[in-house]
């Protein structure tokens, strides 16, 4: 029996298959996500009882609200991993940012400024959830004609997806690796996202599987997850954060 296959037969409360989560905001103090590091050692401690040996810490990077860089990142990664080691938990972790797709980005691509990037080239995207960007397609174009390869985060949130299911398959075909949050597995953002998610994986448009986690609640929903339909339905030769990133 495969290791994937015999998983599947564990009980709700194993560990999961990943290993690596490229999508979350452990690091405290910079966004939404982690506002002590009280709060991130929690986290880092239940990733690890979870079965996670590696984090790319990937905090917002959105014009006025949060105006992050790779030095302040950075410092506070540093700072993170120096506790994590003082307190011997198991957890390496390094940065990217999960970028806003705005006017302040836009001009970062067209001054070829460099961007954070995880596992050799991989650049983090997102949206505002109710519209699709009229120049989407060129922001695309433009990250590959700049030697990125672009990753879309949580696609399963878009409502603009769930209201045209088709558009998703179109913005997928132009080579963007799709992100999927695990939480949507289990209807916690809303019941069309865990509908929407379940057909992404049945299309098998998918990449990348995380948790986008804001905080210790997330994580401690992450073993329902291992015991829903969509799930079960993953073909993990597709999942690419299976094992540590390349750094």
């Amino acid at each position: 029996m495969s290791f994937f296959a015999s998983f599947f037969n564990r009980n709700k409360n194993e560990k999961s298959p990943l290993s690596w989560d490229m999508h979350d905001h452990l690091l405290f103090g910079l966004d939404d996500g982690s506002n002590s590091l009280e709060n991130s050692l929690k986290m880092a401690e239940k990733y690890v009882e979870l079965g996670y040996s590696h984090i790319t810490c990937t905090p917002h990077i959105i014009s006025n609200f949060y105006d992050n860089n790779a030095i302040n990142i950075k410092k506070q990664r540093d700072l993170l991993q120096e506790e994590l080691n003082q307190f011997e938990i198991p957890l390496s972790i390094d940065f990217a940012a999960e970028y806003f797709i705005d006017e302040k980005f836009i001009q970062k691509l067209k001054n070829k400024e460099p961007l954070l990037t995880f596992s050799g080239n991989h650049v983090l995207i997102e949206t505002g959830f109710l519209n699709i960007p009229k120049n989407l397609h060129e922001i695309i174009f433009e990250l590959f004609a700049n030697g990125y390869t672009p990753v879309f985060a949580h696609p399963d949130r878009y409502v603009y997806f769930h209201n045209n299911f088709e558009l998703a398959e179109q913005v997928f075909s132009t080579g963007i690796k799709f992100q999927l949050n695990l939480l949507s597995f289990i209807g916690y953002y809303s019941a069309i996202s865990k509908k929407f998610v379940e057909w992404l994986i049945e299309k098998n448009l998918y990449h990348f599987l995380s948790t986008d986690a804001h905080s210790l609640k997330h994580l401690n929903l992450l073993p329902k997850v291992w015991n829903s339909k969509a799930f079960s339905m993953i073909d993990w030769n597709r999942v690419e954060n299976i094992k540590k990133p390349l750094l």
